[in-house]
């Protein structure tokens, strides 16, 4: 009996080699890591996220880009002669951010229009979008595709606004926050076998709402508001959605592959680049803009 009691406690596993395999406790990093990537990955990506997961760089771009535009607007808001907080008049309008169709030989207006934003409703609404879609994808993907992908928007945005609505000005941020959106949107969608079925409705059910009611009351500040100040374009909102369904959905759906071996990347880089090519010689040569 003693003897086959002997044999049965070699069998028994051994306790020292059990705790050495135990996986370690997660830190609240880890917990941050993969509740951002049960948001933003499909279910077959997550593991290989968790493994290489960190926080450097942390998201400088898309934290600097934010803390700029708000301090132009405190700037235009606090400091200048004419203070405003709720709608563009004519110390944003004289502003060298602004885009206007008069002053589009200023190249750098294109972009820098995304710093200035008409009243404290539009900034709120343009910083809680980009801060809380953009921190976890560039946690994710890193600055330098969030960057190109928002860019990308502002870009599109303010070329797309000169072609199609070219007697207004354009002032904001929406142009790159809409790129976020759409590329996040695309992923959703192309990847919803892959979520839980009631998560990935929601998602969809809450960028649709939050972009149904942006769009909406965009387009009641363009046509039905009386309010005093100057109008601007919402053209900004469908390109960079555009922008961002096309090269932002390429980019956001490959983050564990080199971008530039992608053929999907330099198609939409290529269709990208034909519009910037024709909406430039659009404002040189055909547009009715003084």
């Amino acid at each position: 009996m003693e003897l086959e009691a002997m044999n049965s406690r070699e069998d028994w596993p051994d306790e020292t080699e059990e705790a050495k395999t135990e996986s370690p406790p997660k830190t609240c990093c880890d917990k941050i890591h993969e509740t951002i990537s049960n948001w933003i990955l499909p279910t077959n990506q997550r593991d290989t996220y968790l493994e290489r997961a960190n926080c450097l760089p942390p998201p400088i771009f898309i934290i600097s880009v934010s803390i700029a535009e708000l301090a132009v607007f405190i700037y235009y808001a606090v400091w200048m002669p004419q203070k405003q907080w709720i709608t563009l008049d004519t110390g944003v309008w004289n502003s060298p951010f602004i885009y206007r169709p008069d002053k589009r030989e200023e190249a750098w207006r294109f972009i820098s229009y995304m710093m200035v934003h008409a009243g404290v409703q539009h900034i709120i609404g343009n910083l809680a979008l980009q801060l809380l879609l953009g921190i976890p994808l560039e946690l994710v993907h890193k600055g330098h595709r969030i960057g190109l992908v928002y860019l990308a928007g502002v870009i599109g945005g303010s070329l797309a606004s000169s072609v199609f609505d070219s007697g207004l000005a354009l002032v904001g941020a929406s142009g790159g926050v809409y790129a976020l959106i759409g590329g996040y949107f695309m992923n959703v969608l192309v990847n919803f076998k892959d979520m839980i079925p009631l998560f990935g409705i929601f998602r969809i059910l809450v960028i649709i709402t939050i972009v149904g009611t942006d769009v909406g009351f965009a387009l009641y500040r363009r046509y039905i508001s009386h309010e005093t100040g100057q109008k601007v374009s919402f053209v900004a909102h469908f390109a960079g959605g555009l922008a961002g369904m096309s090269i932002g959905y390429t980019v956001f759906s490959c983050f564990d592959k080199n971008l530039i071996k992608d053929p999907r990347f330099w198609i939409c880089i290529a269709a990208y680049a034909a519009f910037v090519i024709f909406a430039v010689l659009f404002n040189i040569f055909l547009s009715p803009a003084p």
